[in-house]
């Protein structure tokens, strides 16, 4: 079996067992799938579809974001912003029915999810992830690198990891536990 099939073999379970372990993780920003379940939890079920189901630009889903929750970071509105103009309107609008409890583990993976179910497969996430600087045509380069290639995204789930990582990485060294550093 290639290296490219276990991947993509084991890549549900891996995002699986991240969304499992995000309280281990929560040291890092929302992305944008935590962000948006969070501004639809407490909508009427109709409103929710709606949302759910809108195709916007990045610009109007910051702004949705911003009226949703007037204390939103500017980051995470934008975090918010990327995650849904790449990944709405949900292709299954069933999934807007979802109920609010369930709705982040239905929907797409984002940025953080993304990063923690495949970064940490070769190196360490700190100093092969959350340290690096790079705007999101630099996150987005990594894909070309031979040993990222066969990493098994999409070309939305690669942008969706690249617009998230611009905007919240590097963290700051403090803000790593010490059990994540190196």
């Amino acid at each position: 079996m290639t290296r490219r099939a276990v991947l993509l073999a084991l890549a549900p379970l891996l995002a699986v067992a991240g969304w499992a372990a995000e309280e281990q993780f929560a040291f890092m920003p929302d992305g944008g799938r935590t962000i948006l379940a969070r501004l639809v939890a407490g909508l009427e079920p109709d409103t929710r579809q709606a949302v759910l189901t809108r195709e916007a630009e990045a610009d109007d889903w910051a702004d949705w974001a911003r009226a949703q929750d007037p204390e939103i970071s500017e980051i995470a509105a934008k975090t918010l912003a990327g995650y849904s103009a790449l990944n709405l309107p949900l292709a299954d609008a069933a999934l807007a029915k979802v109920s609010p409890d369930d709705l982040a583990d239905a929907l797409p993976p984002d940025g953080k999810d993304l990063a923690i179910a495949q970064c940490q497969f070769c190196h360490s996430l700190f100093s092969g992830y959350l340290m690096h600087d790079r705007d999101e045509t630099g996150w987005k380069g990594t894909f070309k690198a031979p040993f990222h290639t066969e990493i098994p995204m999409t070309e939305v789930e690669r942008d969706t990891f690249a617009g998230y990582s611009a905007l919240n990485m590097p963290l700051n060294f403090e803000d790593v536990p010490p059990e994540w550093r190196f």
